[in-house]
């Protein structure tokens, strides 16, 4: 698509509307809207990580509002079953056959809350289904809608009754985000809005916000992969994941502390996030910015240290950084 055409135009002012509406909406979080807009973008899924009340849940559902797609949240918990997620089969004796009932996981937007509250086999039903988007129950498998994004979420404060996540499975999501609380000034204005939506819970009708169609989600989509990417930015994209299997190239002491680097999952979702985080900033172009921006997100989950690292308090977050600083721009 021609970066320069009506189409392009429309498709970014219809996005800029979304990001600027969430973020009224969600204050003090624009880089958690940001990231759910390139995950958007580029068909992917989110784990948030963050402390209770930092308006994640929000923060999806407000997503799903503006989006013409169904929202539905699953609360994980240790008794919850697999068939909680997906649906079940039915026995209807009237008709002699069983009737498949779709589970919340067939909603286009879903949220995962506490993921790392739910046994293994429940968190591999969900990671299935963002892998390979679809659902097998019994013989039978179903295919979910064509905008399916997940966003899960953990809390970093428990520890205790929860199940974390392998790191085979933490590679299935497209980026692992971690949030902050708010500035002073920030939490003087959520202070304010709270009080508008106390207000305006009181009235009789509720403004409801302008929904996008998916057909321009997909349109978006389709426009982000036409960006264009240089080859030497290509080449510095691909060393950044090779790093990390293969430190020992730039540094012996940082060699000793990774113990397993990204999988080719992590180069393609870092050029993925790239090219969104350009389109969305207007651009026909990927920059190296756009690289190292996004980069932490992408590959913090994505680099493991190595146990004398983490016991001298290094994790995935400090290792990009240090494969940021050593690997030489294009």
């Amino acid at each position: 698509m021609d970066s320069s055409s009506p189409e392009t135009s429309r498709l970014h002012d219809a996005f800029r509307a979304l990001r600027d509406g969430l973020s009224a909406e969600i204050v003090g979080q624009s880089a958690l809207v940001e990231r759910l807009l390139i995950a958007l973008l580029a068909d992917g899924h989110l784990l948030v990580e963050g402390a209770p009340g930092l308006a994640k849940t929000s923060a999806i559902r407000a997503l799903a509002a503006r989006l013409e797609a169904d929202f539905s949240r699953v609360q994980f918990t240790p008794d919850l079953l697999p068939a909680d997620l997906t649906g079940t089969e039915v026995w209807r004796p009237q008709e002699g056959r069983f009737e498949f009932q779709p589970g919340p996981i067939f909603h286009p937007v879903l949220l995962a809350d506490e993921i790392n509250r739910a046994p293994a086999k429940v968190q591999s039903a969900l990671l299935e289904a963002m892998g390979e988007r679809q659902v097998t129950v019994g013989r039978h498998t179903y295919p979910l809608p064509p905008l399916f994004l997940v966003m899960a979420t953990q809390n970093p404060i428990e520890q205790e009754g929860t199940f974390p996540l392998p790191e085979a499975q933490l590679d299935r999501f497209l980026m692992y985000v971690r949030i902050g609380y708010p500035e002073a000034e920030t939490e003087t204005e959520i202070l304010r809005l709270a009080r508008e939506r106390a207000r305006e819970a009181m009235r009789t009708t509720h403004p409801t916000p302008a929904r996008m169609p998916l057909a321009d989600v997909f349109a978006a989509r389709q426009a982000v992969l036409d960006l264009h990417v240089a080859p030497a930015l290509e080449r510095y994209l691909v060393e950044l994941v090779l790093a990390s299997r293969t430190p020992a190239r730039y540094d012996k002491q940082l060699a000793e502390r990774i113990a397993w680097g990204a999988s080719p999952r992590g180069s393609i979702a870092l050029e993925r996030c790239a090219r969104a985080r350009a389109w969305l900033a207007g651009r026909d172009y990927v920059t190296p910015d756009d690289v190292r921006a996004i980069a932490p997100d992408v590959l913090r989950h994505r680099v493991l240290p190595s146990y004398e690292a983490t016991a001298e308090g290094w994790d995935g977050e400090k290792l990009v950084a240090e494969l940021l600083r050593q690997v030489p721009l294009p």
